[in-house]
């Protein structure tokens, strides 16, 4: 807006306009702290910018987005959250392992996470319904999911004993709890579980001859930001070895795993977006309580089943999402 204004001038002299300009709000810079490789899953940063849409922000248009990338690289999460916090940016948007990063950085910066553990058990947020503090996000209770995952394992290849869950010693918290979470569940089927671990691409070469030696009769893939960036060629690998295995996308499924079980981390991201535009327009993250997923598809990929010698029972079949043929 200008505001135009008059001054009179002594001596005849004709009066001029003098012209106001009206000072611009700051464009608001959001720092998005991911975990994983810049060029890996543009589909959830695409999401992310949807839900930020959805709350009438536009990138390039009224906010800006900073980019930081780990490349897989949990160790340098701290120092890029740092970073971040060093630029006054007016929110941290993280995944994952991230999220922890975001929050020992900063105490006043607002942050919005999605995580696929309980945020209270790890001390993220006070309570699911009031988060307290600089912190709220979603959870797609991936580590809560992991025995129902073996459940379904188990039903799938009725006659295991011997099974396998793989996690990622890169992010200790997320892989102490799925690995107790999973020991538990093994218990109580009477099973015997083996963990092992992948914290890069190398590592999963050692994986296969590891399930191939202990003649695991399956395989539960943990949830992680890595393994979740890497589902296709997860689902290639146990279909080349042979190995009946459940992990929680779909995309893993497609691409010759056995079944997944989960919830969408898509519509997990724009919900990050949603809320980001919520706190940039003035609420509170410990006004806003954490989002838990609600919905969980099962997929089963049946030509897979049919190439392992597997026989899906009739009731899987009709309560699957989707059965892949």
């Amino acid at each position: 807006m200008k505001r135009r204004e008059f001054i009179a001038i002594l001596g005849g002299v004709i009066a001029r306009p003098l012209v106001v300009h009206a000072q611009r709000p700051a464009i608001p810079v959001i720092g998005f702290l991911g975990s994983r490789a810049s060029d890996e899953d543009p589909q959830l940063l695409t999401s992310f910018r949807l839900g930020l849409k959805e709350g009438g922000y536009v990138e390039g248009q009224n906010v800006v987005i900073d980019y930081q990338f780990a490349e897989n690289r949990y160790d340098r999460l701290a120092a890029l959250a740092a970073e971040l916090v060093q630029r006054q940016v007016a929110l941290i948007a993280a995944n994952g392992p991230a999220a922890q990063a975001a929050k020992a950085a900063t105490s006043t910066i607002p942050i919005v996470f999605t995580v696929g553990y309980d945020p209270v058990e790890v001390r993220l947020v006070a309570s699911m319904n009031r988060p307290g503090a600089n912190v709220t996000g979603i959870s797609i209770l991936d580590v809560e999911l992991g025995p129902k995952r073996l459940e379904l394992l188990r039903e799938l290849v009725p006659k295991a004993t011997t099974v396998a869950v793989l996690v990622n010693p890169s992010d200790p918290t997320r892989a102490g709890n799925i690995s107790r979470a999973m020991q538990t569940a093994a218990h109580s089927l009477g099973l015997q579980l083996n963990v092992l671990e992948a914290s890069s691409d190398r590592d999963f070469d050692a994986v296969f001859v590891s399930l191939l030696q202990m003649r695991a009769d399956g395989l539960v893939i943990g949830g992680d930001p890595f393994f979740n960036s890497r589902s296709e060629q997860l689902g290639t690998l146990t279909a080349r070895h042979k190995v009946p295995t459940i992990f929680q996308f779909r995309e893993f499924a497609a691409a010759g795993g056995l079944a997944s079980y989960g919830a969408s981390l898509t519509d997990s991201y724009r919900q990050v977006g949603v809320y980001a535009a919520r706190i940039l327009k003035g609420e509170r993250p410990a006004d806003l309580p954490i989002v838990q997923a609600s919905k969980f598809e099962l997929v089963i990929n049946l030509k897979i089943a049919k190439a392992l010698g597997l026989s899906v029972p009739a009731k899987l079949l009709s309560t699957a999402d989707e059965v892949m043929e």
